[in-house]
């Protein structure tokens, strides 16, 4: 068997294995079409090199004679770390190589913007944290998923721009790794929302689907053929810097016009502060509550600025549907708590604005995911690439 079938079988195999969660050698060969003495050899390195391990078959499962054994997934073999950077805060999640989560943190950030290093060193700090609180050390983890909000090019950690780095254009998973010590994993974290949705969420169902995420931001993950699509230079589907609005709003990308630059939190609160009465140092969710309050309330200035807010959104959402067609859209994020971007009236609005043919449009649907949800999806990348190391070491 060549070296690149013997690696594609190698990736096949360890797939289905984790997929299944117990299998038999006989049913893996059937169901990756794989012949039975490959498989035999494979799983025999897998086997070898502590990736997997066999398990006694349940007796509905067995047969008479000779028992049989299942294969899954070891989850001793490795250890990873999932991470949500948000504004404020920062959200871990711990799990081993089977998936299963062994630690969560949830820690808070001294400010809303870092250098690269200052950053790397608040994740090297509460990794080191929360591996301490599952009675590991920092130096057992095997690999780092760091979500992010900006444009990332996934594949190399290179990060563009974030709103959480003071720098562009930035060798950001090279720093970190050389920080923590152990490879770290970058992508921009609305992707690492629809990894999470597509593996343990709402898109478990669909082959194509969006997420939009909501928060100090607008991002969006797109799954089309169940494959996550990240562009040729990590920044497709930057659904909060789509323009809807001509030299417009400026956005904190630096751009005017964004969809972001209307939507996003800190562009309420921009358009709150301009409220008789504002209080520039109340906390950001309570301007923005106050705001929404005086909209329904009847106050003229409120009810213009969270209606264009809307009819923006819609307008975006339209946009989406006719480009991609997808079978759901998800809407996720911290801003959920907040009804007036999915409103009936704006998914009205935005089922208007679609092209009409004889059949339903696409689903809408509500996933109020907390932060820890996000590292989830963090940890299921960095659970993806240690697989794919461990499968280069095999090699």
């Amino acid at each position: 068997m060549a070296v690149s079938q013997r690696e594609y079988g190698r990736r096949i195999l360890l797939q289905h294995i984790r997929l299944a969660g117990h299998i038999p050698r006989i049913e893996l060969a059937d169901r990756t079409e794989i012949s039975r003495a490959t498989v035999t050899t494979i799983t025999a390195e897998f086997l070898k090199n502590g990736l997997i391990e066999e398990v006694a078959r349940t007796e509905s499962n067995a047969r008479r004679g000779r028992p049989r054994v299942d294969l899954r997934i070891r989850g001793a073999a490795h250890l990873v770390v999932g991470v949500k950077v948000s504004s404020r805060t920062m959200s871990l999640v711990m799990q081993d190589f089977e998936g299963t989560q062994l630690a969560a943190l949830k820690t808070g950030l001294a400010s809303t913007v870092f250098s690269p290093a200052d950053l790397a060193a608040e994740i090297r700090n509460a990794v080191g944290e929360l591996a301490d609180s599952a009675g590991y050390n920092a130096s057992d983890v095997s690999g780092v998923g760091v979500g992010i909000s900006g444009i990332v090019q996934a594949t190399s950690g290179f990060v563009y721009w974030s709103p959480s780095l003071n720098a562009r254009n930035v060798e950001f998973g090279t720093q970190l790794s050389d920080t923590l010590g152990t490879p770290a994993f970058i992508d921009n974290d609305a992707n690492l929302v629809a990894m999470a949705e597509k593996t343990i969420g709402l898109g478990r169902a669909h082959t194509d689907f969006i997420v939009v995420t909501i928060e100090s931001g607008v991002g969006m993950g797109l799954v089309i053929g169940g494959e996550l699509y990240r562009g040729t230079r990590g920044c497709g589907a930057e659904f909060g810097h789509t323009k809807v609005h001509l030299d417009g709003a400026l956005c904190r990308c630096g751009q005017r016009g964004c969809l972001e630059a209307y939507v996003g939190d800190y562009a309420l609160l921009r358009e709150a502060m301009t409220m008789p009465g504002a209080d520039p140092g109340a906390d950001a969710s309570a301007s923005i509550e106050a705001l929404l309050n005086a909209a329904r309330g009847g106050d003229v200035t409120a009810h213009s600025i969270v209606k264009r807010a809307g009819r923006m959104f819609a307008m975006g959402l339209a946009n989406l549907v006719n480009i991609f067609d997808p079978q759901l859209i998800i809407l996720a994020g911290e801003q959920m708590q907040f009804d007036h971007l999915y409103a009936e009236s704006v998914i009205a609005e935005m089922r208007r604005s679609t092209v009409q043919i004889d059949k339903p449009p696409p689903e809408v649907v509500i996933h109020e995911w907390g932060d820890q949800m996000w590292a989830h999806g963090a940890a299921a990348y960095a659970l993806d690439r240690v697989s794919e190391l461990a499968l280069t070491e095999l090699g």
